[in-house]
């Protein structure tokens, strides 16, 4: 079986819960986009950790866990990652590979990042400022690095010279100090040394895998309307977080998908900008933040919170080829009298979907409600779907109805045990 897992909103879902709940049983785990400014939460017999490059299936000491070509990395962020890990888990030198196709976030573009966004003033876009969106553009102007481009010291001390000589000059115009060429050598090549025994090939032990018929887990890092095409452009990733992406973030064909998975929180969240059609400004909004625990793994940011949007959904489901979804946090909503869920939008009087707007018009849209009826009830000792208020179970099947993708799993609380299994017959 081979599976993507995917955020159908503006990330923050819970995807790092589902993928480690999915790898317990997984052979591969894969990273296939993104970079340090994704978050995946996990909590298990380990602890609550937040990884940022390292798949979650790396708990599971039977998995092996691949960082693909697509992905960006920071070489501080991983060693980090890494040495983290070691603390809790037994060796995993031989379960981790990086491909040696991964470009690496310099530290010019983390410092670039910043210049760029603190230049854009009022219209800036809520970059994590950790360099990703910088490296993606050097990695598709030829102007990157590659961990394989450190096997050759003077090869990369050469390219390196001639990258920072063109990159302090837009630092220096910045007003800003250039970086030292000798310290941003010696301080790289230090870091490639400690990664480099998991830097290894990875295409042909995934493609091996397939034909073996491997249970292999793709991890989605930002959820699908951060991505750089469908998503609110500007106000995006720099990657494409799409389940199709798979093939050029890690070399395997979307044709041996079985399982596309959407993972859906029970209402919506945001960072940064951009445009939010159910964002709530007042107590309900404050008390979602605050139930939900809504602050950025990464960046600790407080998140705008909002109503189910099932117009964003929907698109996600019908972009993807949703086989399935999976319901997040369907606890938080536990003390709600009533539920606002989002069925479409209006634009000057008229029904619009998410795939006529842009991030101006989507900004101006009017939310389409549909009221349900809350539970008001706990769910954390449910251990059945079908034991659910009868409520809870009609806010499942609604999503579910209206995008026409059966919810297989919902999440009522933080462990592990907290995940109901749904088959088609509750949905009924």
């Amino acid at each position: 079986m081979i599976r993507v897992i995917i955020g159908t909103q503006w990330g923050d879902e819970g995807k790092g819960k589902i993928v480690d709940f999915f790898c317990q049983k997984a052979d591969f785990a894969v990273r296939f986009h993104g970079g340090n400014n994704a978050g995946h939460t996990v909590i298990n017999q380990y602890g609550k950790i937040s990884l940022h490059l390292i798949p979650a299936g790396i708990f599971n000491t039977k998995c092996k866990v691949i960082i693909g070509n697509g992905v960006v990395i920071d070489p501080e962020v991983l060693v980090a990652e890494i040495e983290t890990l070691r603390k809790v888990l037994p060796d995993f030198s031989e379960r981790l590979f990086i491909s040696p196709r991964c470009h690496v976030i310099m530290p010019y573009h983390k410092l670039l990042d910043r210049l760029y966004e603190e230049a854009k003033g009022n219209a800036k876009t809520g970059t994590t400022g950790r360099g990703i969106g910088p490296a993606y553009a050097d990695k598709v102007s030829y102007n990157g690095i590659r961990f394989a481009d450190f096997y050759d010291s003077r090869l990369y001390k050469s390219r390196l010279e001639m990258l920072l000589n063109l990159k302090n000059k837009t630092i220096e115009a910045f007003g800003e100090k250039p970086l030292d060429f000798g310290e941003t050598y010696r301080t790289s090549m230090g870091m490639f040394r400690k990664l480099k025994p998991y830097i290894k090939e990875v295409f042909q032990p995934l493609q091996d895998a397939i034909k073996e018929k491997k249970n292999i887990i793709f991890e989605g890092a930002q959820g699908m309307f951060l991505d750089n095409d469908w998503g609110t452009y500007p106000f995006c990733t720099a990657s494409s977080a799409v389940a199709g992406n798979i093939h050029a973030g890690s070399g395997v064909s979307p044709r041996w998908l079985t399982n596309i998975t959407g993972v859906t929180k029970a209402y919506t969240t945001r960072v940064g900008g951009g445009p939010f059609p159910t964002e709530l400004f007042g107590a309900v909004g404050e008390n979602l933040r605050k139930i939900g625990g809504e602050y950025g793994a990464t960046t600790g940011r407080p998140r705008r919170c909002g109503w189910l949007d099932l117009e964003l959904v929907k698109f996600a489901a019908d972009l993807n080829a949703l086989t399935d979804m999976v319901i997040t946090k369907l606890d938080v909503l536990n003390s709600f009298k009533t539920i606002k869920v989002c069925i479409g939008y209006t634009l000057n009087g008229r029904k619009v979907r998410y795939v006529e707007c842009d991030a101006n018009t989507l900004g101006k849209v009017k939310p389409i409600y549909k009221v349900m009826k809350g539970w008001n009830q706990a769910l954390d000792r449910i251990r059945r779907f079908t034991d659910l208020p009868r409520e809870a179970k009609d806010y499942v099947k609604y999503i579910s109805l209206f995008t026409g993708i059966p919810v297989s799993l919902v999440s009522i609380g933080a462990e592990r045990n907290q995940v109901l299994k749904v088959s088609r017959k509750d949905l009924l």
